[in-house]
């Protein structure tokens, strides 16, 4: 029997009249539909909170890169000049970090402050994530400062107060907390709660007047044109240029501990909703199985005409082919479909239960916490991955129904025949 014809045999037995036996194959196409809507959904929502939160870090946080002088040397100047005329490199920022403690009107709490050089947060790249809140987006004196949304909302800082930061210096070989106060000139928000509660930013000048040497970590934060596949070779272009004095860290190497976290959640939602397709998959078993059953006088017919077990075998497994197929489309398709409209769907379901909550005297329902998540999600589609789900359904189906296809193939016409 010819595979096209074993093809077109199967087409029909999907396409065709329910009492043909269509309506076991496109109900198992449409498990398979079902089973990939919420693998594809997953994909697209983890990969955007992934990228979202870590856009957020490495272009407001720890940049692309990050070059370290291992002994303090006067020509830092000198150095940042070098990186900049390197190709590929978009800034280069001189940054001192360290942790203090923030009071204000409302209260005090544990900060990360930054003193980095104004433009930075001017960049177009750190500018896309940066929301002004109030006030102004850079510091524009020694004496101001910047905080985040949650964390002016915890100390009760508005703009123009005068907060007090609380830093510690070596006096004598003794540490001692030094208190200075600053004027707040913006209040900004990246999206991210976490970031939002621990930055404080002042400028490079404010930062060389109240951190010490000795309790802060000063570093130059490089950007390049694609962090996300030339750090790495950046990284060593940068060693060999500055040569020995230096320590160059890549994104990935600051952040691998967070990194590595949502890349294993990732995997471990997308291993669960694997199962979930394998489930469908041996759907399509028991539909072939039954195909078979219901079409005994055409496997009959087909066996006197002179086919063999091959083919008969061949045209089940076409059938669950073309199964797999049709449902792995539809499936991925709507998966799609709502993965890019995930925002407009989670801000009506909040809408709505928030209607029915109030009904109920209760309060407005967040779905995602934006203590915990982004405000929004950005849409990431990776194509590579989604054909991958896609060749890996069809395979599923196929593999599932391999036994009752060539148990079908081996049906004896006469036996067939006398049952019909």
């Amino acid at each position: 029997m010819k595979k096209k014809a074993a093809f077109f045999v199967a087409l029909r037995y999907l396409w065709g009249r329910a009492n043909e036996g269509g309506r076991y194959l496109r109900g198992a196409a449409a498990g398979i539909a079902v089973s990939l809507v919420p693998i594809i959904v997953t994909l697209i929502v983890a990969d955007g909170m992934i990228r979202g939160i870590t856009d957020r870090y490495i272009e407001l946080g720890t940049g692309h890169l990050q070059v370290f002088e291992t002994h303090f040397s006067e020509n830092a100047e000198d150095t940042i000049e070098k990186i900049k005329a390197m190709d590929g490199v978009k800034g280069v920022w001189p940054e001192m970090r360290s942790t203090g403690v923030l009071a204000g009107k409302g209260g005090k709490t544990g900060v990360t402050v930054r003193a980095v050089e104004p433009s930075f947060w001017t960049d177009p790249d750190s500018a896309r994530f940066l929301k002004i809140i109030d006030g102004a987006q850079k510091p524009e004196t020694d004496r101001d400062i910047l905080l985040g949304e949650t964390l002016a909302a915890n100390t009760g800082a508005k703009i123009g107060d005068t907060v007090r930061l609380m830093t510690i210096r070596n006096a004598g070989g003794r540490q001692l907390p030094v208190t200075t106060p600053f004027v707040v000139r913006g209040i900004l928000s990246c999206g991210y709660n976490e970031l939002d509660a621990l930055w404080c930013i002042i400028s490079f000048d404010g930062g060389k007047r109240v951190l010490s040497a000795e309790q802060s970590s000063s570093s130059m934060i490089v950007k390049i044109d694609d962090p996300y596949k030339k750090a790495d070779d950046f990284a060593w272009s940068l060693y060999v240029n500055l040569g020995s004095g230096y320590s160059v860290y890549t994104w990935k190497e600051l952040l691998r501990s967070q990194y590595s976290s949502y890349e294993s959640t990732r995997q471990l939602l997308l291993f669960i909703m694997a199962l979930i397709v394998i489930v469908a998959a041996i759907n399509v078993s028991s539909s072939t199985s039954m195909l078979a059953l219901e079409r005994n006088r055409d496997i009959a017919i087909l066996k006197v005409s002179g086919a063999d077990i091959k083919g008969i075998t061949g045209i089940f497994l076409w059938g669950s082919f073309l199964t797999g197929i049709t449902g792995a489309v539809i499936g991925i398709s709507l998966g799609l479909l709502i993965g890019v409209n995930i925002n407009l769907l989670i801000r009506g379901l909040e809408k709505g239960l928030s209607f029915f909550s109030y009904l109920f005297h209760g309060g407005e329902v967040k779905i995602l916490d934006p203590g915990f998540y982004l405000e929004t999600i950005p849409i990431i589609i990776d194509r590579t991955a989604v054909l991958l789900i896609g060749i890996f359904a069809v395979l599923c189906s196929v593999l599932a129904s391999w036994i009752p296809a060539r148990r079908a193939g081996k049906l004896k016409p006469m036996e067939l025949l006398r049952k019909t």
